[in-house]
């Protein structure tokens, strides 16, 4: 039996923590062959991002990544050293070490394969592997560069080794007990949700809810890894995250509120109203891997049209830089951002085939006195952009009405 764990950040962010960690696994290892991953301690990464840019608005992305990837590469061999004092057979090793391979890709590479062989000899013969998340190496042998795989990357490590290993479970283990309807520090009476569905949680991810990494989601669909999403300070049942059910259609519609305030706003002013304006403007955030998510076009009026979008608040001064020669070959009149922008978001497998979801979310927010700025739909979510300040009670007042405090 092989079972892949991963502990993020907050599970190992003090010496004490680690060693509770490692009693976790090495009981674990009595029963099955374990591959561990890793984040960086606490806020490790946090603040070696904050270094970086007391010295440069924009770091280089290669000296980044190899900066950001120490952070793991110390977790892993902290706990290394943790389960050797626990009488546990360990040995840590980074992303390449692994076999994680990338794309070139400062900040947000994505795997493009995963080579098992060293993780297997190390678990067949008797080794916890610690694996530093979060990174990989490019495929070019000597010459290899080290890449970190962006926000949640430690979740990505995991399920990508599952797959990989052909795991019989892949673990997730946090500072919460699973999945909620939504954030319990916004809403106290969001509920536990015992098993969601892969669509639903990458809605959920994708959307801001920061208990799993959409990519991770990705991975775990796509080669039908279950992934369970538990605390690691206690023994709670957690949420397991797999493919969709029958018994699953007969729940609430609505499995969710997601929300996300780190967004910004860009407006390109006055823009010709024209085929192939849209084209110019995204395509060079699209080649800058620039994520850009709820897109307004305003009614034209004398042949111009201004053209909003929203990106993350990382990605702001990114896209800023690449727009700027943009806008004068197509010669638009100012660029116009505002930072004081949030999304909150209803999401559920049911909202497909049952009709009214938006006009009672729009009630909700109506009720509430909350401004919608622009709006964006899939299959089973709709969201809204609005003001930071109303996120809150957004959330509150949609949780309520969508009756997931009874989920």
């Amino acid at each position: 039996m092989i079972v892949v764990q991963k502990y993020g950040g907050s599970s190992v962010s003090t010496t004490e923590k680690i060693r509770n960690v490692a009693k976790r696994i090495a009981e674990s290892a009595r029963n099955a062959q374990m591959a561990v991953v890793v984040s960086a301690m606490g806020d490790t990464t946090d603040e070696l991002i904050a270094m970086a840019r007391e010295l440069t608005v924009l770091p280089d992305g290669r000296e980044l990544d190899k900066l950001l990837a120490t952070g793991e590469q110390a977790s892993s061999a902290i706990l290394a050293l943790a389960l050797h004092a626990q009488g546990v057979n360990a040995v840590s090793l980074t992303g390449g070490q692994a076999g994680i391979i990338t794309e070139k890709v400062p900040s947000k590479a994505r795997i493009l394969k995963v080579d098992p062989k060293r993780l297997k000899e190390e678990l067949n013969s008797g080794k916890v592997a610690v694996v530093a998340g979060f990174q990989g190496i490019t495929d070019n042998a000597s010459w290899a560069d080290i890449t970190t795989l962006g926000r949640g990357g430690s979740d990505t490590t995991a399920v990508a080794l599952a797959a990989a290993l052909k795991a019989d479970r892949c673990e997730i283990y946090t500072d919460v007990d699973g999945v909620f309807t939504t954030d319990p520090r916004v809403e106290p009476a969001a509920q536990k949700l015992d098993t969601i569905s892969y669509e639903e949680m990458l809605e959920m991810a994708g959307q801001g809810a920061r208990v799993m990494h959409s990519r991770a989601v990705e991975l775990g669909e796509l080669y039908e890894v279950e992934i369970l999403v538990a605390n690691s300070a206690n023994n709670t049942q957690g949420t397991l995250i797999k493919k969709e059910d029958q018994s699953m259609e007969v729940r609430n519609p609505v499995r969710g509120i997601a929300h996300d305030d780190d967004v910004a706003r860009l407006t390109v002013l006055s823009v010709p109203d024209k085929p192939g304006i849209a084209y110019q403007l995204f395509n060079p955030l699209a080649d800058s891997n620039v994520n850009v998510d709820v897109i307004v076009q305003n009614v034209s009026q004398d042949g111009l049209t201004d053209v909003s979008f929203t990106v993350s608040n990382a990605e702001l001064e990114k896209a800023k830089s690449v727009l700027a020669p943009v806008m004068k070959e197509i010669g638009a009149k100012e660029l116009v951002t505002d930072e004081n922008m949030a999304k909150v978001s209803i999401i559920g497998s049911g909202i497909r085939s049952h009709p009214g979801y938006a006009s009672q979310m729009f009630g909700a927010l109506s009720s509430e006195g909350i401004n919608i700025i622009g709006i964006t739909t899939s299959e089973i979510r709709i969201t809204c952009l609005i003001n930071k300040e109303n996120v809150k009670p957004a959330v509150r007042a949609l949780h309520k009405a969508f009756k997931l405090e009874k989920a």
